[in-house]
């Protein structure tokens, strides 16, 4: 890494001073500074900004601006790694890696890729190879990196694998198909037989763009249907065989297609053809002029020649893909006849033909048919010969062969239909031959499946106003299924996982996500139940099916349909519907990518494509039928075989067992449950091929790929819904389209790249990837992977030992690997790691093994050296025998005897070998016999197993199918038992409805002939007696007048009162408007609180993420520091033991020093002695001469020679004794050695006791530091528990405090509303009571009122006791409210003590290290003079070399003297002198010399010492380096102590805001409370003077009614017999009303229910329920005061009457 500038360091201290944000606006977001000043005075919810690119100031909402990351964050290779994970940091970081061409990036488990339009330089093979075996975690982002880790999962876990490309039409999803494509069998590789190469895989992709791609509006060359490429591994890694199945093919684009796009590839490279004979033979030579199909050839002569070279590339690539000559005249002879039936047209009214018979009867020839054939197969749906009840469809399914023929289709819809069965049989045919080119009998072990499918399409984006189409929502549809299932294995699984587990996380910023625009196109009909309407809501699909049945239906009922399930709904919120109508007829928006991607499309025709087409069904009976061989066999081959499931789904045949798995789960998803019954329909094969691929991929482990659009042409801007983000008033402002990344590099539009991220929840993702624990493994597996890291545990339990308890093994193993406590966690039966966790557990497992490896190669190989070492001696000792024999041979070849022996040996050994050869071959002959036979029933064998197998396959996909069909059968016969059941019970149901009605209309019945009779009674009366009529007759036009009077009057009040209740209601509809625009403010405030919350958290797990991060680091600096601590205190053992070394030597240097210093003045001596023996001996050498020369002279000197000889012979001892001392000298030097060594010895120990005294002052400075930087840390941990404490609780308090507040103006609301509505029916009462007073002074009173307003009274009192206990339980809650603001009061208190108390140990701290700084500086000068000494000594050292150099220079003239002294003692052995002082004489010598030897060792020793005292010089130098080192890290670390008590005091002024406000909204709530008390005790007030009032009515009212009574009595007496009939008559109609009508309700103006009972016994409350069930209908369509009018009218009669 290299080393940061001044100007980047002094630009990161600005960056982390000012505070940098983005401001987000609608053209994108801008950098600026948040100003954050005491002195602002900003309204709550905004906040003030510097923008950075010109300087302005601006107010903007808090929800609009998001922390922004460092410039180091710039382009990061993950995302998930930001410290701020928001928006725009994520939009950012891409911008900057796409405009430096890094299109790749991690977005936690996924990858995120930019496309260009050009292709970048990137997809090489050398970049290939540098992918190949790393880990995810060891590569840069790319697609390889992809493919790489999805190989690498599969060889580990032997699990099946696949990856899953999303994203829009034109963002690179086909190309990064064929990249993942590419690597894998460039890897990989295959085996022997070349099943899938490089070769094959582009011929391919060659043949699948020409047949599958054509030119769209967003496109270049878009994929037009979708694949499941599936590539099956062996043991080794290999690919084994390959296969690919495809769907949702867009066949009718042949015929049919949007404006302004064009038809599949292949016709364009087909009309552009140069091969002469292939044109005539087609008949293109002569094109027609037009052609209903829109087949024209390319106009531009450079498109022709390359059209032209694609087409040879073509028939090329279908010969790499084992396509005959034959099969690919069938596919071009096809194609021409579809371009023929283009040009033929047809008629557009009359009968149905062609219009042009001349190009018909070309394409008949070209199919092998006749031209009436061909007419009979497109007009009139039938074949002659009957070969429709003859012959199935390979395309279509064996249960369609049957249908109906009965939809009246145009001619033009019939040749349209043909063409595109024509061509979908031929996109089958070409996928079953690829497949056969793929597949192999080979072994598979697991498999590999890559996914592509067309992106989301949408003509807005393209630049187009038209409506999209049916294929385009199908594509949207597929697309936003597997949108879903990224949702689910992203979301859902990790959640349920964690539930399983038992591990507990909080992800309360994740929103849950709908599927309504799934919902809205797939949703089956016994899954969810509309609110609004009683029948149950559908899907597109199944509506499509169900109005195609219907005759008549038009695509408006189908959208009214529709929008009755899915469509904005009353009281639904604005962005909640996946559906909105459109201004155009015929066409509706629908919300793709969870909203953010609205779709319009025009339904025109829709209703036609579902219809089943014959002409389409004939096609492949045609294709088969054909007088062309080249064309009937290549059908008829294949028309008996399962290659396409359901007329969907191409390419299910295949030879290994995994491409045979997957057919039959595809099966099963087209055979289970209600897709048996409704796989024939058109619009359900949709969502069953979509099932069919989500079920395919679900069954193996998934890896995604989401490709991003930079660019549209037609892009919009902001998407439509409401549910996206609104900007507030900074999107009003003139700002720039935001940052702009570096100059000279790629741009992008930011407002895409926005929808497209929040459409697929990636920033969801990854914040759930960072909060969460994304990797996992079981127990038992952690523990057998990683158990290497822990040896002493290896040794403790044994390497297979059986552990009881899974659990606590692996927490030993966690212990024992000194893990982050917050990287892991244990569940029930795995463990959890954190992102990146495992990762480094695998390198360090990497690690030890590699390590372990390297010491079994060294074992290894030394093994091999010895067994090559005994091999050589083996093969030396057979060549010495070899030799030996040899020479042996050498001696007897010329002996006869050997030669006959060697001549006759063979001979005898000639027949022997002859019968050996014989019998050898007659075995050969029986083996070969036996070979060839048993490989003749082993190929027998092989081939019934194959049949064998292909049966069974065949047997099981039927068996299933049967079982299936079984099963559907059973269900949908439960479901109807179900229904008919439940029809009867609801038969039943009316019968005893009907039953009831037919009592009720019996007695109606009985009672009108009761009045006719009554009334032709009073007719007979009236003819009978004219006098007793005119009396009747006056009696009844009085009672008539009276009931006039009586309805005016009533009428009257009636009124007056629905004038009162509609003013009521005026008021309650503005009191309901008010309400409801203070629910609205309220609930956009609620959103507004909502989404800073999700912010402010999203932020806060940003930094308890990038705590925990911190935390880590420090762990891991922590155990550095242990590891170089353990390593200090071995450098201080060596250190130790150098210095005891050094003792040592100085010691044995002062003996050396007073050794040579002896041995000098010895060797002095000597030389004085030698230079007496040399003139002594030279004497004697005269005298010898002088005796030799005189020895012949005279023999008298004999004696005087004797004399002289016993003289030497003294001289000799003399010299032997001198010679003993000169030893005893020797020895003495020794001991002065000895004394010397042991001087050294003594100052190597002072010099090391220095030292160590010195080490030990460092360590104890060291230690003290970090005990004081524990004690710090400990304490910043305890300061920052607290501080998240205190923030739990300040959260607790405040979401208390704002429940409690809700509950309280609630409650308040709720009590206010009570009150008022009983005193507005106290009004109302006491309105009734004055107008029944001035009723009762003309007319009898009522007792039923008075009850009522009794009732009513009790109702009152019982509201008011709920009011006092609603405020007594308020109260409660304001002194629970008053002692948790002391507990916050409190904990500020503490927390304040604790920040003095940190700040007071900061400066301690800070003291302690300037003391520690003196102390380092004492130590280093302590060090410098003990450098200093070293020097010294080892100039002594260097001193004390020469003096030994030159004793032994010394040492080398003494042994050169000696050797003069050894010839002198030879020639005196010459002349007789005795051997055995010579022989003692060279032992001394030998002695001398062994002495010599050892002091030359004992030099090259000190020599040594000196070369290790200098390495322990530089040890020490590094040591101080190190210590300087470890100071400036150990001011890093004050500085980040400072830094957290700055954030800590932040925090602390937040949590004093946030009190202050909490006792503001206090005494609000207590100023409410006040105004409420003062509102009860005044409605208590009034309700005390209406119970006195009425209690005085009440009374007066009794009195007036007893003398009523009395007057009634007496009046009745008196005219009692005159008015006796009409008394009868009148108790009789009271009788019967009293019978049947029973006490009726309605309701008041307050809501309540008034009683209207005729009886005498008053209860308003409880109606009689006998008399509801006996006349329920009457009960409720009766008037209110039916009987009261009766009755009074009764009591006037009498008393006019009386009166007379």
């Amino acid at each position: 890494m290299l080393a940061k500038t001044e100007e980047q360091i002094a630009a990161e201290e600005a960056w982390y001073e000012t505070e940098k944000v983005w401001l987000v606006h609608r053209d994108g977001f801008s950098l600026a500074s948040q100003l954050k000043s005491e002195e602002l005075s900003l309204p709550e919810g905004k906040a003030r900004v510097k923008l950075d690119h010109d300087g302005a100031i601006l107010d903007v909402d808090e929800d609009d601006i998001e922390k922004a990351n460092a410039p180091s964050c710039d382009r990061l290779e993950d995302l998930a790694s930001l410290v701020y994970l928001n928006e725009s940091s994520v939009l950012h970081t891409l911008r900057q890696r796409y405009g430096a061409s890094l299109l790749h990036t991690y977005a936690g488990p996924s990858l995120l890729v930019l496309s260009t339009r050009g292709a970048p330089a990137v997809y090489s093979e050398k970049v290939m190879h540098m992918f190949k075996g790393c880990r995810r975690e060891d590569m840069a982002p790319h697609i390889y990196a992809v493919a790489q880790t999805a190989y690498r999962a599969m060889l580990m876990s032997r699990q099946d694998q696949s990856i899953v490309l999303l994203g829009s039409s034109g963002s690179g999803k086909t190309t990064s198909f064929q990249h993942l494509v590419q690597y894998l069998a460039t890897i990989a590789g295959t085996s022997g037989t070349k099943v899938f190469s490089v070769e094959k895989w582009q011929a391919l992709s060659t043949l699948l763009e020409a047949f599958g791609n054509s030119p769209t509006i967003m496109n270049g060359s878009a994929t037009r249907f979708s694949q499941i490429l599936s590539l099956d591994f062996d043991q080794a890694g290999q690919v084994a065989s390959a296969s690919i199945q495809t769907m949702l093919l867009e066949k009718l684009r042949v015929a049919r297609r949007p404006a302004s796009e064009a038809t599949f590839n292949v016709f364009y490279y087909l009309l552009a053809c140069g091969d002469a004979t292939l044109r005539t033979e087609l008949h293109l030579n002569h094109l027609a002029e037009n052609n209903v199909f829109g087949i024209v050839p390319l106009s531009k002569p450079e498109e022709k020649q390359k059209a032209a070279q694609q087409f040879s590339k073509l028939q090329a690539a279908m010969k790499v893909l084992a396509i005959s000559p034959e099969e690919q005249k069938t596919c071009w002879l096809i194609l021409a006849s579809i371009y023929h039936l283009g040009a033929a047209g047809a008629t557009k009214a009359g009968r149905k033909q062609f219009a042009r018979h001349e190009w018909a009867q070309k394409a008949a020839y070209l199919l092998g048919c006749s031209l009436e054939e061909l007419s009979s197969a497109i007009f009139k749906h039938q074949l002659k010969g009957g070969t429709l009840q003859r012959s199935t469809s390979f395309r279509q399914g064996p249960e369609e062969s049957g249908l109906g023929e009965g939809t009246k289709l145009s001619a033009l819809e019939c040749l349209e239909g043909m063409a595109s069965g024509l061509y979908s049989e031929l996109f089958t045919l070409l996928i079953s031959l690829v497949n056969r080119a793929l597949k192999s009998s080979q072994h598979s072990l697991c498999s590999m499946m890559i996914v592509d499918t067309p992106g989301f399409q949408n003509p807005e984006w393209g630049g187009s106003a038209r409506g999209a189409s049916f294929e385009e929502l199908c594509h949207n549809y597929a697309q936003d299924r597997l949108q879903r299932l990224f949702h689910e294995r992203t979301f859902l699984q990790e959640l349920e996982r964690y539930k399983e587990d038992n591990i507990e996380l909080a992800f309360d910023d994740l929103e849950p996500v709908a599927d309504d625009s799934v919902a809205a196109v797939d949703q089956a009909s016994h899954l969810v139940r509309s609110l609004a309407h009683a029948d149950e809501a559908r899907g597109l699909l199944w509506l499509l099916e169900e109005e195609a049945l219907v005759p008549g239906a038009t695509e408006d009922a189908l959208l009214d349909r529709l929008f009755s399930y899915y469509g904005p709904q009353e009281g639904d919120k604005k962005g909640q519907s996946p559906l909105l109508r459109s201004s155009k007829p015929r066409h509706f928006l629908l919300g793709h990518s969870h909203g953010t991607n609205w779709v319009e499309y025009n339904v025109a025709g829709w209703l036609n494509y579902t219809k089943q087409n014959p002409a389409t069904q004939n096609a492949p009976r045609l294709l088969q039928d054909s007088q062309k061989k080249i064309i009937s066999n290549l059908f008829l081959g294949r028309a008996g075989s399962a290659t396409v499931l359901s007329g969907s789904i191409a390419g299910l045949e295949g030879g290994s067992q995994l491409a045979l798995r997957r057919a039959t789960s595809m099966r099963k998803t087209f055979t289970t449950g209600m897709a048996a019954v409704k796989k024939k329909s058109l619009c359900i094969q949709i969502k069953l091929q979509v099932d069919a691929l989500i079920d395919t991929i679900k069954r193996s482990k998934m890896h995604f790929v989401h490709c991003f659009l930079p660019v549209a042409e037609g892009w919009p801007g902001e998407p439509r819904s409401a549910s996206s983000r609104r900007v507030s008033s900074s999107s009003e402002l003139d700002l720039p389209p935001g940052d702009p990344c570096e100059a000279g590099l790629l741009q992008l539009d930011v407002s895409l790249l926005r929808a497209q991220l929040r459409g697929s929840r990636l920033l969801d993702a990854m914040r759930m990837y960072r909060q969460g624990y994304p990797d996992h493994m079981v127990f038992s597996e952690f523990r057998r992977r990683f158990d290497v890291l822990a040896p002493h545990l290896t040794k403790k339990h044994g390497r297979n030992y059986i552990v009881v308890d899974e659990k606590r093994a692996v927490e030993e193993l966690l212990e024992s690997l000194d893990l982050e406590k917050s990287s892991c966690c244990l569940g029930l039966s795995r463990v959890f790691f954190r992102a990146g966790t495992l990762a480094r557990l695998e390198e360090q497992r990497d690690e030890q093994t590699s390590r372990h490896l390297t010491l079994f190669q060294a074992a290894c190989r030394g093994y091999l050296a010895r067994q090559h070492f005994k091999k050589r001696k083996i093969q030396d000792l057979a060549i010495r025998c070899v030799q030996k024999n040899i020479k042996k041979n050498k001696g007897v070849k010329d002996w006869p005897w050997w030669k006959l022996f060697t001549t006759v040996r063979p001979l005898i050994q000639v027949q022997l070998s002859e019968e050996q050869i014989r019998n050898k071959d007659e075995e050969i002959q029986q083996l070969r016999s036996k070979l060839e036979k048993v490989e003749k029933e082993r190929n027998e064998l092989r081939l019934s197993s194959d049949r064998l197998e292909t049966r069974i396959s065949e047997l099981t996909s039927e068996l299933t199918d049967e079982r299936n069909t079984g099963e559907s059968a059973s269900q949908l016969l439960d479901a109807e038992t179900a229904e008919r059941l439940r029809t009867e019970k609801e038969m039943k149901e009316l019968q005893t409805q009907y039953d009831a009605l037919k009592k009720q209309m019996e007695v109606m019945e009985m009672e009108v002939m009761e009045a006719r009779l009554i009334r032709a009674a009073e007719i007979n009366g009236e003819v009978d007696d004219d006098d007793a009529g005119g009396e009747w007759r006056l009696k009844y036009e009085r009672a008539v007048r009276e009931v006039d009077f009586t309805k005016k009057r009533l009428q009257q009040e009636l009124e007056d009162k629905m004038e009162v209740e509609q003013q009521s209601r005026r008021q309650l509809e503005r009191r309901l408007g008010d309400l409801q625009a203070d629910s609205d403010e309220s609930q956009r405030a609620l959103q507004q609180l909502k989404k800073k919350c999700q912010r402010l958290t999203a932020e806060l797990q940003d930094t308890k993420l990038h705590l925990e991060g911190q935390q880590v680091r420090n762990h891991e600096l922590e155990k550095k520091q242990r590891r170089f601590d353990s390593e200090l205190s071995q450098a201080h053992e060596e250190t130790q033991r150098e210095k005891l070394q050094r003792e040592k030597l100085q010691r044995e240097k002062d003996m050396l020093l007073a050794e040579a210093f002896s041995l000098k003045q010895q060797m002095e001596e000597k030389d004085l002695d030698i230079a007496g023996f040399t003139q002594k001996v030279v004497s004697l050498e005269a005298e010898l001469q002088d005796i030799s020369s005189q020895e012949s002279k005279d023999e008298a000197s004999l004696a005087k020679v004797k004399k002289q000889l016993r003289d030497l012979e003294a001289k000799v001892k003399d010299q032997e004794e001198e010679l003993d001392e000169q030893a005893g000298s020797i020895q003495m030097l020794e001991q002065a050695k000895l004394r010397l060594e042991m001087e050294m010895e003594r100052m190597r120990q002072t010099h090391s006791k220095e030292m160590e005294s010195r080490d030990e002052e460092v360590e104890e400075a060291r230690q003290s530091c970090q005990k004081k930087l524990k004690q710090m840390e400990v304490q910043l941990e305890e300061e920052y528990e607290d501080k998240q404490k205190a923030l739990r609780e300040k959260r607790e308090l405040e979401s208390k405090l704002s429940t409690l507040s809700d509950q309280v103006n609630q409650r308040d609301f709720e009590s206010e509303k009570r009150l008022r509505k009983d005193l507005k029916r106290t009004k109302a009462l006491l309105a009734d009571a004055q107008i029944m007073l001035d009723h009762l002074k003309n007319n009898a009173p009522s007792k039923r009122e008075i009850a009522q307003l009794k009732n009513q009274l009790e109702e009152s009192e019982f509201t008011c006791a709920a009011a006092v206990k609603a405020r007594k339980a308020m109260e409660v809650e304001m002194e629970d409210l008053h002692l948790q603001i002391d507990d916050i009061a409190k904990a500020k208190t503490a927390l304040e003590e604790q920040l003095s108390r940190l700040q007071r140990e900061k400066n301690e701290i800070q003291n302690r290290l300037e003391e520690d700084q003196e102390d380092m500086n004492e130590l280093m000068k302590k060090h410098k003079a003990a450098v200093a000494q070293a020097s010294r000594d080892m100039a002594q050292m260097n001193d004390l070399q020469a003096q030994i150099e030159e004793s032994n220079k010394e040492k080398q003239e003494l042994q050169e003297k000696l050797q003069a002294l050894q010839s002198q003692v030879e020639f005196l052995e010459q002349s007789m002198v005795d051997k055995s002082l010579v022989s003692r004489q060279e032992a001394k010598i030998r002695e001398l010399e062994t002495r010599l030897e050892f002091e030359k060792t004992q030099v090259k020793r000190l020599e040594n010492l000196a070369s290790r005292l200098k390495e322990t010089m530089e040890k020490l130098t590094e040591e101080r380096d190190q210590r300087a080192a470890a100071e400036n890290r150990e001011k890093e670390q004050n500085k980040r102590l400072q830094r957290q008590l700055r954030d800590t005091k932040e925090e602390m002024s937040e949590l004093a805001r946030k009190e202050a406000e909490a006792s503001r909204k206090k005494h609000e709530l207590e100023m409410d409370l006040e105004s409420l008390e003062a509102a009860n005790q005044s409605l208590q007030a009034d309700l005390k003077l209406a119970f006195k009032r009425i209690g005085d009515l009440q009374a007066a009212i009794e009195d007036e009614m007893e003398s009523d009574e009395n007057e009634d009595l007496i009046n009745s007496e008196g005219d009692s017999d005159v008015d006796s009939e009409l008394e009868d008559r009148v108790d009789g109609v009271k009788s019967w009303l009293s019978k049947n009508k029973g006490p009726s309700k309605a309701p008041s103006d307050d809501g309540s229910l008034k009683s209207s009972s005729p009886t005498s016994h008053w209860k308003p409350l409880a109606p009689d329920p006998s008399d509801d069930e006996h006349d329920p209908v009457d009960s409720i369509s009766r008037p209110r005061f039916s009987h009261s009018y009766l009755s009074d009218s009764d009591t006037e009669a009498k008393l006019t009457e009386t009166s007379a």
